[in-house]
């Protein structure tokens, strides 16, 4: 008692005892992005597998990417722009969902998880002296750390909001959209 005492006194937390707090900078990026990760996740584990394949034919949805290619290019592009903000080499040609093999829901929704968490611990290490640093490839093009973090946001944001229309064009509610309690 006599130690969680002094912890609280000290304006330190059981889990700041036990791992180091995000920099500053990193957290306050990372809670938008955990956001978007578990929305998403959450979306493309409510879709069915049978409907992966579903793409909207009618209107202005002319070569759409099928519920399945969307959630692969989404995954191949976390890790794109994430390993440009490292400065390492992306993944080739997300634009078509990349070479990963992924292919069945099981596959794809674990590539996705995977692409949010390698994602999330580039973020974590973000801090203000490195924020800035310049960055440059194919997806992100001459950038920095903090802008194409704010592009790899973005851009799941809107690929969500996508796959909300193809939910709901199956008679399905995304989980983020129904009531408090229901499932």
């Amino acid at each position: 008692m006599v130690f969680l005492f002094g912890l609280v006194c000290a304006g330190g937390t059981v889990r700041g005892a036990a791992q180091a707090p995000d920099d500053p900078m990193a957290a306050s990026v990372a809670p938008v992005f955990s956001m978007i990760e578990r929305s998403f996740v959450a979306l493309a584990e409510t879709m069915p597998a049978d409907l992966y394949d579903f793409a909207p034919t009618d209107g202005a949805f002319a070569d759409a990417r099928t519920f399945g290619e969307q959630v692969k290019h989404v995954a191949c592009s976390n890790f794109a722009f994430f390993n440009e903000v490292e400065g390492e080499r992306p993944p080739a040609d997300c634009a078509s969902g990349g070479t990963h093999p992924a292919m069945e829901k099981s596959e794809l929704v674990a590539y996705l998880q995977e692409s949010f968490e390698y994602a999330g611990s580039v973020i974590r290490a973000m801090t203000p002296e490195n924020a800035l640093n310049p960055t440059d490839g194919p997806y992100g093009g001459e950038s920095t750390r903090l802008a194409l973090t704010t592009i790899g946001v973005w851009h799941a944001s809107d690929h969500y909001g996508q796959l909300v229309v193809y939910l709901r064009m199956n008679g399905l509610v995304p989980p983020a959209s129904r009531p408090s309690g229901s499932q």
